[in-house]
């Protein structure tokens, strides 16, 4: 991790669950990190909760990821303050309970489209911009997910379709980079089921199940950063022990 060590890293979602805790992880090794997040005074709140050796280093910055010009308002903060991206996560998610053929669902549709996809789409867009004008061999990761790579896990339906977006648009984009003449790096990253807000609490609350942490998540995006320059980490499953499906 020494070659990313007072680099720019952009977590989109980092109020809570997953994000937090990459947030926090790559701030512990070093880096500048943006936390970007709609609820942005609970990644406030994660920035004081803090070492105080090292909090500096968090930047808590309000941005809804549906709405294209928040992004761009963004992103033009962080070049202005601090010179640009080096690495980007595309931790954004939602989930909505619908089915496709119910009426009266098209809000519920739009919000996860424009989140897990749009959102992480006009975020790279802008994240590979500002590597590439420096000529920063950097590192874009999408925290996808197992329905993004087996249809037919009750209830998913929109979600699930999103996150096979995501599956898709991380071999297009590995394509479109190396196009470009650059060796920016990509990674999708699909957990299993994880301990977060998104998943109801009648399901984390019943020990029965086995979970995966968010930590566990951080501690791949870590790993993934960590290769060499040669090794591209194209996609990561991570499963916990005992997932039935």
């Amino acid at each position: 991790m020494d070659r990313w060590s007072g680099k720019v890293a952009v977590v989109t979602g980092s109020s809570s669950g997953i994000g937090a805790a990459i947030a926090k992880k790559l701030v512990q090794a070093g880096m500048s990190v943006v936390g970007l997040a709609r609820r942005v005074e609970r990644t406030e709140a994660l920035k004081s909760a803090l070492d105080e050796s090292i909090r500096h280093r968090l930047h808590a910055v309000k941005c809804d990821v549906t709405k294209e010009e928040d992004i761009l308002l963004s992103f033009k903060w962080i070049e202005k303050t601090l010179g640009g991206i080096d690495v980007l996560v595309n931790n954004a998610g939602i989930y909505r309970a619908t089915k496709l053929v119910n009426v009266d669902n098209s809000k519920m549709i739009r919000e996860v489209l424009d989140t897990n996809v749009l959102g992480l789409i006009f975020c790279t867009r802008e994240a590979f911009q500002s590597m590439k004008k420096r000529s920063m061999d950097g590192h874009i990761f999408h925290i996808n997910s197992e329905a993004g790579h087996k249809s037919g896990l009750p209830d998913l339906n929109i979600y699930g379709a999103s996150k096979f977006a995501v599956t898709a648009l991380t071999e297009i984009m590995r394509q479109e980079f190396a196009a470009e003449g650059t060796k920016i790096k990509i990674t999708s990253i699909s957990p299993g089921m994880v301990r977060t807000e998104i998943l109801p609490a009648s399901i984390t609350s019943q020990s029965v199940i086995p979970l995966l942490e968010p930590e566990d998540i951080a501690d791949a995006i870590i790993y993934a950063l960590s290769t060499p320059p040669r090794v591209q980490v194209h996609e990561l499953t991570i499963k916990p022990v005992g997932e039935s499906f």
